[in-house]
């Protein structure tokens, strides 16, 4: 037998997973989930079943119990052993220094030293898009006039101005780094901007605007090629936190979603991304029994709400939406109609009774259109 997830071969009665952690309670569960979905599975039934029961179009009716595709009673907690440790973490590389403060001025250069910089100081200006307009004006007046002091003093301020646009333009690439060593490698891009700080420490903008250029197209690669595994982390990361949310324990499927963030943080792309897609179908297999209940939790509550007149088509609306993400299998789509249908029943007052901001009751539900 081989672990869903990750493929290991394993013995029949295997507990976990040696090598990704997924409990062996959830195996068959993720072999359902992940194969070709030829048949709609009991969860979507029953959702449906729950929709009909509140739909506009429909009389409100009790809704038929279903079980769902991932009982509790059919994934029992797995049993208490020990296990292997996990895979060693990956440590991020340490984030390159931020700018700690500018260089100081260049000195006092000779005249045609000072012609040059203010050309080159031009030309770095529109290269980076700023108005300079304003300073070329000010340069073509003191070269007329030859006023060497006034030449000197835009020296210094475009200087200044330069300066300040190239340590901007370095934090923000800094922060997009920092928020993608999150979920892949970034070496080529610390090494850039390690080299852009040295520039604009050394005074050297032309060369610090070379490096800026050099990260933004690697950052702009690398957000691009690993944009699948970003996007599986934060998935993962959703439906955990759905499961807390509802009082569950998402433990027992971290496992292959924590493995497949270490591997893509190492570099294994492919791998880590096959081990997250499989780490969320684990995650839903916890999930999926608790947000059912929730649902027919939500369901009896806007049946109630119905009853009393109240404008139940907005929320109706969302666990359509519901429906519709989970026969894509879009999670994360799904968990965002029903967190959109779960916040507008909870703010709901008792049937009949509206609560202002202070807490009063200050009048009915407003009647539905379509009722």
């Amino acid at each position: 037998m081989a672990c869903p997830a990750c493929g290991t071969e394993l013995p029949a009665d295997a507990p976990v997973c040696p090598k990704c952690q997924l409990s062996g309670s959830l195996f068959q569960a993720v072999r359902e989930a992940a194969g070709p979905g030829e048949t709609d599975p009991v969860s979507l039934r029953t959702i449906g079943e729950l929709l009909a029961t509140v739909d506009l179009s429909k009389p409100a009716t009790p809704a038929p119990e279903s079980p769902t595709l991932l009982s509790r009673a059919r994934f029992p907690p797995p049993p208490e052993r020990e296990v292997a440790p996990p895979p060693p973490e990956v440590t991020p590389t340490p984030a390159p220094a931020p700018i700690q403060e500018f260089p100081e001025l260049p000195p006092v250069p000779t005249d045609v030293e000072l012609e040059r910089r203010l050309e080159e100081y031009v030309a770095l200006g529109r290269r980076m898009g700023l108005d300079f307009g304003r300073f070329e004006e000010r340069n073509n007046e003191a070269r007329l006039t030859q006023d060497r002091e006034s030449l000197e003093s835009l020296a210094r301020e475009m200087f200044v101005h330069l300066i300040s646009a190239l340590a901007e333009e370095f934090e923000s690439a800094l922060a997009r780094r920092n928020e993608l060593a999150a979920f892949c490698p970034t070496a080529t891009v610390d090494v850039e901007l390690d080299a852009a700080r040295q520039a604009i420490a050394r005074r050297d903008l032309s060369g610090a605007l070379r490096r800026l250029a050099h990260v933004r197209d690697e950052l702009q690669r690398s957000e691009e090629e690993w944009a699948v595994g970003r996007i599986l982390v934060t998935e993962g990361d959703l439906l955990a936190g759905t499961i807390r949310e509802l009082g569950g324990d998402p433990a027992p499927a971290l496992g292959p979603f924590d493995e497949g963030r270490r591997l893509v943080r190492a570099g294994r792309r492919s791998d880590g991304e096959r081990l997250l897609a499989r780490g969320a179908i684990a995650l839903w297999a916890v999930l999926e029994p608790r947000l059912i209940e929730d649902l027919r939790r939500l369901r009896d509550r806007l049946v109630e709400i119905r009853a009393a007149g109240g404008d139940i088509e907005t929320p109706v609306q969302e666990l359509r939406s519901v429906l519709a993400e989970l026969r894509q299998r879009n999670f994360v789509g799904s968990i965002v109609a029903y967190r959109r249908v779960r916040s507008f029943v909870d703010q709901m007052s008792p049937p009949g009774e509206v609560p202002d901001p202070s807490g009063e009751l200050v009048g009915t539900l407003r009647p539905s259109p379509s009722l």
